[in-house]
């Protein structure tokens, strides 16, 4: 079920343009539910088992942000794609859809390729025809800072900045700054959520492949590096969502396109696991006076 609040258009309309991650709070109208998707390239999939289960249930989705293959989903979603279509798309997704080998000295290969099909998937191309609010977090190379896109403007180039992993695709370059995936700053953007006003805030995280032995290539220990990095940055973006879900993705390669349906169900099984806290979560978040951080049920999903 899609919401629409005006509320959330008010906040879309008073952040005009992009914020960095680091900017002071500033006083917004509230609106009540926001989903954060996060990064994992092909285990990204993943968030459209997470997805039925919440339209099943007719959980309202008044804000989506996304990182990386979570704001290839999250421009999906916004723009009206429902879970039946974006199975379809998760199914007939191949890596040379979104990228194209051209080894140079900023990265391996080129995303020009990721426009075309974002053309041909998005029902809209642009952030303020989206049907649902959407977010985008790249990552300033100069500075380091997160970039979260929103509000006004096409899609494609924060969508193709925001997945543009280090030392595999080129950086975006975007009026002056060179742009890398937003999972280096903001590896869950629960926190651009919160700049954005949304009271309650769901996090989708995907974890890495499990490391049993040393990297045997340059990327492997590149991916490695990052995966590290993002687990000491963990605390971050778990201290601004409300709760956590996991699904169980660690035993799929990060190019692994054949397990679409085993992708979808890990994401569909956590996603029901989660919700006797969320429906729990539901009435206090639209509420006066809410505030986030507290679980309704700690022991179910981690905070």
């Amino acid at each position: 079920m899609r919401t629409e609040t005006t509320a959330a258009v008010r906040a879309a309309k008073a952040f005009w343009g992009r914020l960095k991650g680091d900017s002071a709070a500033v006083s917004v109208p509230p609106t009540g539910f926001g989903l954060a998707l996060g990064g994992g390239f092909a285990r990204g999939i993943a968030h459209v088992g997470v997805l039925r289960v919440l339209e099943r249930e007719g959980i309202p989705i008044d804000w989506v942000a996304g990182v990386s293959a979570g704001a290839i989903v999250a421009a999906a979603y916004a723009a009206g794609a429902n879970v039946r279509e974006l199975e379809v798309i998760a199914r007939a997704l191949k890596f040379k859809d979104v990228a194209g080998w051209r080894p140079g000295w900023l990265g391996l290969a080129a995303s020009e390729r990721m426009e075309s099909f974002l053309r041909r998937t998005l029902k809209v191309h642009r952030f303020e025809d989206m049907k649902t609010p959407l977010a985008v977090v790249a990552t300033d190379l100069r500075t380091g800072d997160p970039v979260v896109f929103h509000g006004s403007g096409e899609v494609f180039t924060a969508i193709r900045s925001s997945c543009s992993y280090p030392g595999l695709f080129h950086p975006v370059r975007h009026e002056g700054r060179l742009l890398v995936d937003g999972a280096m700053s903001m590896e869950i953007p629960a926190q651009a959520l919160r700049q954005l006003g949304v009271r309650q805030v769901v996090s989708v995280a995907l974890p890495p492949p499990v490391v049993s032995q040393e990297p045997g290539s340059m990327f492997a220990v590149v991916n490695r590096c990052f995966q590290i990095m993002q687990r000491r940055t963990e605390k971050h973006w778990r201290e601004n969502s409300d709760f956590v879900i996991t699904p169980e993705v660690s035993g799929v390669a990060w190019d692994d396109f054949t397990s679409v349906p085993k992708l979808i169900a890990a994401g569909e099984q956590a996603a029901e696991q989660a919700l006797p806290a969320l429906r729990a979560a539901m009435r206090p978040a639209l509420s006066p006076g809410y505030t986030h951080g507290a679980c309704a049920s700690p022991s179910q999903l981690p905070c």
